[in-house]
């Protein structure tokens, strides 16, 4: 297993490129074949030549510090292994032994071992390490030819309200140094639907296209309607005398206001259906609206309502004389 490099010049992690020079050169004159000879101090000197070389140049460094010795690899694309940190979750930590790199990201992702429809084998996270390197096995994948593979899919979340959900919307998204998509939530999503947009996942392998982004939906809740399947259902307060004579209200709906009737005599919690009124969605009979009916009385205390209340009343106890268990 590699050691840090920092360690091997006995340097702290944020020393400065002086400070560096002079620690390579303190060791390279001790450990030098010519006055140090032996197997084990050539091993050495090896080791202090490459720490050197990566530490003293602000590139390689940089990269070091990001993401540790897998940097080191050749054809190391960081740009992909962004892009994976980003949407990966970041479980673990990428980087050498003692800490290196430090930034947490899916190191098994990066390698084709995270989700998104990767197999997870161990045939598989060889197979992709070699596409992430930009290099084959034993001198090339199966004859030289890296295999082309599509890139893994990414998930992300998006919340929109009630109202955009039912009619449909769009959605602007930003991932970070890159253009904002503009991503179209069709008429009817609802809590926990996914949407798939092709091509705006990882980056394909070896010429493979780009996976796609699977968003989840998250709707708000509305403080007027509730939501069952592709039904809504409202409750419209109405006064005594709508209910009693009967009447025409304005009831809002998806498409807009309509007007309703009520019935004379209208009780309340009564339910009448709007049909075609509920959600839309493409492909599909609209689902209803069901309105329910909830009498309000006044609230003042005054003996001309009061008189009116007891004109009205009716005893109790008939109403509730069917109440079983």
């Amino acid at each position: 297993m590699a050691r840090d490099l920092y360690s091997v010049l006995g340097v702290a992690r944020d020393a400065d490129e002086d400070t560096i020079k002079k620690a390579f050169r303190k060791l390279a004159v001790q450990y030098h074949p010519d006055k140090a000879p032996g197997k084990a101090n050539e091993a050495k000197f090896k080791e202090i030549n490459r720490a050197n070389e990566v530490l003293s140049d602000k590139q390689k460094r940089a990269l070091y510090d990001e993401f540790g010795e897998d940097s080191l690899q050749q054809g190391f694309d960081p740009e992909r292994a962004r892009f994976v940190r980003q949407y990966g979750g970041g479980r673990g930590r990428a980087g050498g032994p003692g800490g290196a790199g430090g930034v947490p990201f899916n190191v098994e992702e990066i390698f084709g071992g995270g989700g998104g429809g990767a197999s997870g084998d161990f045939g598989d996270l060889f197979g992709n390490i070699g596409d992430m390197f930009g290099r084959g096995r034993g001198g090339g994948a199966r004859g030289g030819a890296r295999a082309a593979r599509k890139g893994q899919d990414v998930e992300s979340e998006v919340t929109i309200e009630f109202v955009s959900a039912v009619k449909g919307t769009t959605v602007q998204l930003q991932r970070e140094g890159e253009e904002p998509m503009t991503v179209r939530i069709p008429a009817g999503a609802n809590e926990g639907s996914r949407i798939r947009v092709p091509g705006q996942g990882a980056p394909g392998m070896g010429g493979g296209p780009p996976g796609d982004l699977l968003l989840t939906i998250h709707v708000t809740p509305h403080p007027l309607f509730k939501r069952e399947g592709d039904d809504l259902r409202l409750d419209v307060p109405v006064s005594i005398g709508e209910a009693y004579f009967g009447g025409k209200i304005k009831v809002p709906t998806p498409d807009g206001e309509v007007t309703l009737k009520i019935p004379a005599h209208t009780q309340s919690g009564q339910v009448l259906r709007l049909k075609g009124k509920g959600v839309a969605r493409k492909g599909k009979e609209p689902g209803d609206l069901y309105v329910r009916f909830l009498i309000q009385i006044r609230t003042e205390d005054d003996p001309s309502v009061a008189e009116a209340v007891k004109a009205l009343d009716v005893p109790g106890e008939e109403l509730r004389s069917e109440l079983r268990f």
